[in-house]
């Protein structure tokens, strides 16, 4: 049995989608780490870069469009639909979600306090699915293929294959990833304010 799991896990094919998989759910629990993740097996050979930045981009998006369907489902919710309906915070959310959608969504997808409530309150607040899709994907395209590549170019530096601490690069790509999202978090909620 054992022998088994390590023939199928060894066989290139098998292991490529069970990466993939695993990046893909990676990414519904922490998005900068699945990227990273996916960057660091790339720069070592286990994974093309290619399949990565699919798997990051499918496991991010299908999180963001599941988010958008509980906030559609939670309109069916009687109790949820009367808060929203006579409580002034959720008006002005959604006056705020309506106004400049697009725009609000795209920088809503940065913000890492933002993103659950804000794709939740979309779907919830009724914005239209193209324009959902459109605003959110070309946040997620853009974002994902810019810390990708970075982690992806920096680890493939000749200096650092040949460094015994190649593997530092992860812990340290998610420090900086986490002090970008705090600096991009205050910044905007001051701006926001």
């Amino acid at each position: 049995m054992i022998a088994e799991l390590q023939a199928f896990l060894a066989n290139g094919e098998s292991s490529i989608l069970l990466l993939s998989l695993g990046i893909i759910f990676l990414s519904y629990l922490l998005e900068d780490l699945a990227i990273v993740t996916a960057a660091t097996l790339a720069t070592q050979g286990v994974l093309s870069p290619t399949v990565g930045l699919i798997a990051i981009f499918i496991g991010i998006a299908t999180g963001d469009l599941g988010l958008y369907a509980l906030g559609r489902y939670g309109r069916k919710v009687r109790f949820l639909r009367y808060k929203a309906l006579t409580n002034k915070h959720f008006k002005a959310v959604r006056d705020r979600l309506h106004q400049g959608a697009f725009l609000n969504l795209f920088i809503i997808r940065f913000v890492p306090g933002l993103r659950s409530v804000g794709f939740t309150m979309s779907g919830f607040f009724s914005i239209p699915l193209p324009l959902f899709l459109c605003a959110v994907l070309s946040a997620t395209a853009l974002w994902t293929a810019l810390i990708f590549l970075v982690i992806y170019y920096l680890g493939s530096q000749v200096w650092l294959q040949a460094a015994q601490y190649q593997w530092l690069i992860i812990p340290i790509a998610i420090g900086v990833l986490f002090i970008i999202n705090r600096v991009l978090n205050k910044s905007l909620s001051k701006g926001l304010s």
